[in-house]
């Protein structure tokens, strides 16, 4: 088990009509998480997360430097730094972010879900 949840309709149709990414920061967390033994998978996340981008047509996106330095300019509603640094990246690149967490939700970032 995973702790997957199903996507509701309107995330599964907005993935289906822009261009997503999975940023490398969701790639870091997963893998950190898999090496502590907090989160199993049918595979290792090296060979896990590419495939399943692959598999769904979503693109990489790297850390960037405008993105790690804009983490200092947040409010500090957050205190997860892997969360802190998706929300950095969205304002940056002017993504939306697909989320759940009513933390993330507080930022002035694009959120759906």
């Amino acid at each position: 088990m995973t702790g997957e949840q199903p996507l509701p309709p309107r995330v599964r149709a907005a993935l289906a009509t822009g261009e997503t990414y999975v940023s490398a920061v969701s790639a870091w967390e997963i893998a950190i998480k898999f090496a502590k033994g907090q989160l199993r998978l049918h595979e290792p996340p090296d060979r896990l997360v590419p495939s399943a981008r692959k598999h769904y047509g979503f693109g990489a996106l790297a850390i960037d430097e405008d993105s790690a330095l804009h983490v200092a300019k947040l409010p500090k509603l957050h205190g997860d730094p892997f969360d802190r640094m998706l929300v950095s990246q969205a304002i940056v690149h002017g993504l939306t972010i697909a989320t759940p967490d009513p933390k993330i939700i507080e930022y002035p970032a694009r959120t759906i879900w």
